[in-house]
This record gives structure tokens, sequence and C-alpha cells, in this order.
């Protein structure tokens, strides 16, 4: 897997006051688990990225977790040309972080149709299904069961 550069993805030095966010944008929603992610891709922007009104390195403390979100916008080559808003919810931090790559891959295929096949390979277009199932009744656990006793 290609090593992605934390200082490209960082936005310290952009301030999120300064950045204009009123124009057009391109908006799409990245789910995973439990979480939800909703992207607003600007055009012609800095390369400022805000989660929930924070900067993308304040809220993702783990810099792994920022190189997770990050992954689309750093193979597309498009991670200084554009500003992203994200509001994301529900899940733990990892799952907002796959939520938000989820929701960034679906934005840039908005924009770029021909960036879809390179995406798609990734695997980071197509929602992961995977969910906690949910227990039954009679089990410890979703298919746990309670142990067996022969008298």
């Amino acid at each position: 897997m290609a090593e992605i550069d934390k200082n490209s993805l960082k936005t310290a030095s952009v301030d999120s006051d300064h950045i204009k966010l009123k124009d057009k944008y391109i908006s799409a929603i990245g789910r995973r688990k439990t979480s939800t992610a909703q992207v607003r891709l600007y055009k012609n922007g800095q390369g400022a990225i805000t989660v929930n009104g924070f900067k993308a390195d304040q809220y993702f403390k783990d810099g792994e977790l920022l190189t997770i979100a990050g992954q689309p916008l750093k193979l597309s080559g498009l991670v200084k040309d554009i500003n992203l808003s994200i509001m994301v919810s529900g899940g733990g931090k990892k799952c907002q972080a796959e939520a938000i790559r989820h929701g960034i891959a679906r934005t840039l295929v908005l924009i770029n149709p021909e960036l879809k096949p390179s995406l798609k390979v990734k695997g980071w277009v197509k929602r992961d299904a995977r969910k906690k199932e949910r227990k039954k009744p009679g089990l410890k656990k979703a298919r746990r069961a309670p142990q067996w006793a022969k008298r």
C-alpha cells in the first residue's frame, strides 16, 4: 500500500475562519457500520478539511485515522485543490474515518467519473455492508449458545 504523507493532509496552516465555504458544493453521504458522514466538496479550494467544525488533524488526533480518511484525495491528486466540509456522526473514530473515506470517494466520482475505476479497485466506492449481528433469544450473544450439559 502506498505511504501517504501526513503533512499533505494536515490543515494547520490554513485557518478555517478565513476559508470561503459559501460557494456551490458537491455533496455525498458515506457510511460504515453505524457511522454516517455528510461530505461537502468545494472546488477551487486550498486543501482545507473540516470535520464537525474542527480541522481534520484536530478531530483525528491519531495520524492513521487521518490517512484513512484522506486516501481518496491522495490517490486522485486533489489534496490541495479542494476544500472539504464534513459532518460525521455515530460509531467510533475508525468507523467515522472509513465513512468519510467512502463519502469523499463518492464526491470525487461525481466530479470526475474517470476516477471511478481506480477508486473501485481499492474498494472505496462501494459501501461496506458489514454490521454487528443482533443478539438472538435463547443465546448469550449473536451466535454463542449456552454451554451444553449432558446431564
